[in-house]
């Protein structure tokens, strides 16, 4: 316990460090900027026939690497008693291996700093964004392609348990993966490492900051650190430090987020309320995948540039040809996955008992390792939300039309650049007052920031969203 503390300080401390030993804000924009002139891209749009080490495999009727490593697009058929269509069919990425998405930390003048990467992924909308140190597939790390081995990857192989901050497995996007997962790993080192040109050292509220403009952070670096967990105090010992002003502005809504965060006693719900909750919305609904031809799969259009829905909704697959110079292997193929629009995903928070409660919501996703992950109280990605019926979508017109006043965080962001072709979506918290009732519908519940953080030290609780929404939480 005394050491699982000892971790939770360090990273508590680290967010209220937005000044680090080697970089400012500022810095850090311009060295990522400084990078993206430094390494050659070239990514184009291709046919599936000219595809690279990828065919169409008549037999499974999947699209597959010829090594039958990486991933595969697959086509299911999707069966449910959740919601209002219960059946449909969709092209689906299959990635059933385990990745590392993994950060090296170490203390310079008592503050705990992260090394991060100024990584291209192919379907970043600006290419470089700020990336965990080790961000690997098994196929990458196992040097499938035939390429370089990833840089820091025998940290995280040979990492002692003391040196352990953070390990978890995390689900990815639900309705795109089919039972995607990933290691969330963070490790402590003290001795010397080598920094190289597209590395450097930044404090948590450093990133934290970063996470309010647009496109910065990967969606990688996001899901590693909504995991960290800043432990638990008494109420009045937060009190007391909010009291002294834990900063030079003494904003009170971060305020009343660390509070959220840091204090277990207060909630509306119990823990084994809200395990009862997803318990039981568990048990009552279904979910059945069958795997299906691509070129079977009824309201879809497959042709050689594309797959696509016969009404242009939801996404493509698509072909890509790939060069980035800096990489593992600089020149491949691969299939990507096309949004057709771009979607929002918002948290509303509210004051309740003296505590900010979140809304989040219960979701089934085709792809979901359990049926039902939490999410957050507004999620729409796969529609288009501004054809929706108004009425239809709890909570959407609300968070879209709050003032700014009340808008705590409001950024676009990509999803993962790996897989997805230049997708962003807007992602949002919002401070409800008392206009907003406590009562919530059917599938919603609410939950303080330290029962979320609660739930992320287990698999398959919290929904990329949900994580990616609540690592942009900063308490300064």
């Amino acid at each position: 316990m005394k050491n699982q503390n000892n971790k939770s300080l360090e990273f508590l401390k680290s967010s209220f460090s937005p000044v680090g030993k080697y970089e400012s804000i500022e810095d850090i924009l311009k060295w990522l900027k400084k990078r993206k002139q430094h390494v050659d891209v070239k990514i184009e749009k291709t046919l599936f026939s000219k595809l690279d080490k990828w065919q169409y495999e008549e037999k499974l009727g999947i699209i597959k690497h010829e090594t039958s490593k990486f991933f595969s697009i697959d086509g299911i058929m999707v069966s449910t008693n959740w919601g209002g269509v219960n059946s449909w069919q969709q092209p689906i990425i299959n990635q059933s291996e385990i990745g590392f998405l993994g950060i090296i930390v170490k203390e310079f003048d008592g503050i705990l700093h992260f090394l991060m990467q100024a990584k291209i992924e192919p379907g970043n909308k600006n290419y470089v964004q700020l990336s965990p140190t080790l961000q690997a597939t098994k196929s990458n790390y196992t040097q499938a392609h035939n390429g370089k081995k990833p840089r820091y990857l025998e940290y995280f192989r040979n990492a002692r348990p003391e040196q352990v901050m953070l390990d978890q497995l995390q689900s990815e996007q639900g309705a795109r993966f089919l039972r995607k997962r990933n290691r969330n790993i963070i490790i402590k080192i003290e001795e010397e490492i080598p920094v190289y040109d597209d590395y450097t050292w930044v404090t948590l509220a450093q990133i934290k900051k970063l996470m309010q403009k647009n496109n910065i952070v990967n969606m990688d670096t996001r899901t590693v650190i909504s995991g960290i967990s800043f432990g638990n105090l008494d109420e009045n010992v937060v009190d007391f430090f909010n009291f002294l002003g834990h900063n030079e502005k003494g904003e009170t809504t971060e305020k009343a987020l660390l509070k959220s965060t840091l204090v277990e006693k207060g909630s509306l719900h119990s823990m084994d309320e809200i395990i009862s909750f997803l318990t039981r919305l568990k048990s009552i609904y279904e979910l059945d995948i069958c795997k299906i031809a691509l070129k079977n799969l009824e309201g879809w259009i497959f042709n050689d540039s594309e797959i696509k829905h016969a009404e242009d909704k939801f996404f493509k697959v698509i072909p890509v040809d790939i060069e980035i110079s800096n990489r593992e292997v600089v020149k491949w193929s691969q299939p990507m996955v096309e949004p057709a629009q771009e979607g929002v995903s918002a948290f509303i928070c509210k004051e309740i008992n003296g505590l900010l409660h979140f809304a989040v919501q219960a979701k089934l996703e085709c792809g979901n390792h359990d049926i039902i992950e939490f999410a957050p109280t507004v999620q729409c990605l796969t529609g288009n939300y501004r054809d929706s019926r108004k009425g239809s979508i709890p909570f959407l017109e609300y968070v879209l039309s709050v003032p700014k006043e009340k808008k705590i965080f409001d950024t676009m962001q990509s999803e993962e650049g790996g897989r997805f072709f230049k997708e962003q979506n807007r992602n949002l918290i919002v401070l409800a007052g008392e206009e907003l009732s406590i009562e919530l519908p059917p599938n919603y519940i609410w939950m303080t920031l330290s029962q979320l953080n609660e739930f992320l030290k287990f698999n398959n609780y919290l929904n990329m969203q949900a994580r990616s929404l609540i690592s942009a939480i900063t308490f300064i």
